[in-house]
């Protein structure tokens, strides 16, 4: 009796007291809740736009606009090398042509529902429209994000046709209702009057 109201003092909750001490009790049984039916806006795609969006968000806060197009750029450009090895071993080329580059750029591009299409072509430059950001909604004042285009087509094109600058003419991210990419193949004064990033052959791939 003494331990029961000793307990009973304490407000344990969860255990009875038997003459020989504690004794836990059973936990009352409840009926499964089932959430999976709920209308809530969540699967795997729309989860890691979110992610980018908040890791890219977040880096633009804490280091700025500049600097975190940057830390988006390497990871970028990794994924363009691996990207262009895909495609070199499906074609079974070891070089993609222009041709080929144009066709790779607008097909990976499709693959993860953007919608890239060849606006202008020639020896000199390649330009590029879109009506559908990969990303979707979650781009809206996320430029950092567009660095990911710059450096997919920039090493793509590059490591296959030996140069490539890439000017991000407009964006979606910024407000534009569509995109205008323009890849520039040779290093000319004319391309380096606009704003843009440069890209070189890597030496791997010259060796």
């Amino acid at each position: 009796m003494l331990a029961r109201r000793i307990a009973q003092g304490l407000q344990i909750p969860h255990y009875f007291v038997a003459t020989n001490g504690f004794i836990p009790m059973t936990s009352p049984k409840t009926k499964p809740i089932d959430v999976s039916k709920l209308d809530i806006p969540l699967e795997r795609d729309i989860f890691l736009r979110n992610l980018l969006r908040e890791l890219s968000g977040t880096l633009q806060d804490v280091v700025g606009l500049e600097e975190a197009s940057g830390f988006i750029s390497v990871v970028g450009q990794s994924i363009g090398r691996q990207l262009n090895h895909e495609y070199r071993t499906a074609l079974g080329t070891t070089k993609l042509d222009r041709n080929q580059v144009e066709a790779v750029l607008v097909d990976l591009k499709d693959r993860i529902q953007g919608d890239f299409f060849v606006l202008e072509s020639d020896d000199k430059k390649i330009v590029l429209g879109n009506r559908a950001c990969p990303f979707g909604d979650k781009v809206q004042d996320r430029q950092s994000l567009c660095m990911m285009t710059s450096n997919v087509f920039g090493s793509i094109t590059a490591d296959n046709l030996g140069y490539a600058r890439v000017v991000l003419d407009k964006t979606i991210a910024s407000g534009a209702p569509g995109c205008q990419v323009t890849i520039y193949l040779n290093p000319s004064p004319g391309s380096k009057s606009e704003e843009g990033r440069e890209y070189f052959q890597s030496v791997y791939e010259e060796e």
